[in-house]
């Protein structure tokens, strides 16, 4: 073989299109193939639960202020999370849920004072905006950070607050389970 000479091309020179895409269906088939186990054998779409129980059992332990738990909402609405804080001004539970349009609700309950509270929770500068009325009880509704509304409820030794971005009925409802 000369130096001028071009070298013979093997087989790669010969591949068409049609053996490319057989090349990444061998690839794309296994990972289409469990993505659909995922999704529909394992409940790939389903919002994961967590255990609230131990949280509140500290903060019923602790017995700083009367723990409140929703009672009674559907098996739509899940727990995402659950923390229990004591402070030198107070103790504050928080219990994250998701609503059944998956929207985030946030219950925090706590004996914090209330002039400290609701500004940490709700950001500088709260407004309550109107009463509204949930079973017997008068919640203030605050407009909290972008997109989040808030219900608040005074109460002795304790402040309730139910925030969230979900429609104000479903915020209703949430702060109507709680007993």
């Amino acid at each position: 073989m000369s130096s001028t000479e071009a070298p013979a091309l093997g087989k790669r020179g010969e591949r068409r299109p049609r053996d490319m895409a057989l090349s990444l269906a061998v690839l794309l088939v296994p990972i289409a193939l469990g993505i659909f186990f995922y999704q529909f054998f394992l409940d790939g779409n389903k919002p994961v639960t967590y255990d609230a129980r131990p949280t509140l059992e500290s903060a019923r332990a602790a017995a700083l202020f009367p723990v409140s738990e929703p009672q009674g909402l559907s098996d739509d609405w899940h727990v995402q999370s659950a923390t229990f804080k004591r402070e030198s001004t107070g103790a504050t539970l928080r219990l994250g849920y998701s609503d059944p349009d998956a929207s985030p609700v946030l219950l925090v309950e706590s004996s914090v004072p209330t002039a400290t509270l609701i500004p940490a929770e709700l950001g500088e500068n709260p407004q309550a905006t109107a009463t509204v009325r949930v079973g017997a009880r008068a919640w203030q509704q605050y407009d909290g950070r972008p997109g989040e509304t808030a219900l608040v409820l005074l109460e002795k030794g304790r402040t309730i607050l139910v925030i969230g971005s979900a429609k104000s009925d479903e915020l209703e409802k949430f702060a109507a389970a709680l007993p």
